[in-house]
């Protein structure tokens, strides 16, 4: 009598599935940017260079079905890469509710105690896009909110997968 699988997905399809969920994050922001007109501020291109590290060790990754070992480490580096991106995400969540505050170059230096030439300089050098201000929520929760939810599902989802390739690797 053959055994039960007790496996949802197979660890080879968890590495395609977190490689093309990085790319849909990816997509979705670019949708949202260039259709949604949601020009993205400095931490939101951070957590996308976070997705960019995730496609390029998927793709590296997907060529390693035959070493469970080295697959193992590159889903493990995946998931350190997602929860970078989960982490930049939380940043950028406590830097929209004023929690704490963004870097000069997300929502500009102070400008307390300047002369005129000093606040005309500040002003002109001001980023586009704050990182304090939300661009779009849905039920009270930004991009960033969600980005966060999103990249540790994957991050889980990747170490579930390492957790296979280790087992199976014995």
């Amino acid at each position: 009598m053959p055994a039960a699988r007790s496996r949802f997905i197979e660890t080879p399809a968890i590495t395609w599935f977190v490689t093309g969920g990085a790319l849909a994050a990816l997509c979705i922001a670019w949708l949202a940017q260039y259709a949604g007109g949601l020009a993205p501020c400095e931490l939101c291109y951070m957590q996308r260079y976070g997705y960019w590290a995730v496609i390029i060790l998927g793709l590296v990754t997907i060529t390693q079905n035959d070493r469970p070992q080295r697959r193992g480490l590159l889903l493990a580096l995946m998931g350190l890469a997602l929860l970078v991106v989960a982490g930049i995400a939380v940043f950028h969540v406590g830097v929209e509710h004023k929690w704490w505050e963004g870097s000069t170059a997300c929502v500009g230096a102070s400008t307390a105690g300047a002369s005129t030439e000093e606040l005309t300089e500040a002003i002109l050098n001001a980023p586009l896009v704050r990182c304090d201000v939300a661009a779009w929520e849905m039920f009270g929760i930004s991009m960033a909110g969600y980005n966060i939810l999103y990249a540790l599902a994957l991050a889980a989802l990747t170490f579930l997968g390492v957790r296979r390739s280790l087992s199976a690797a014995k």
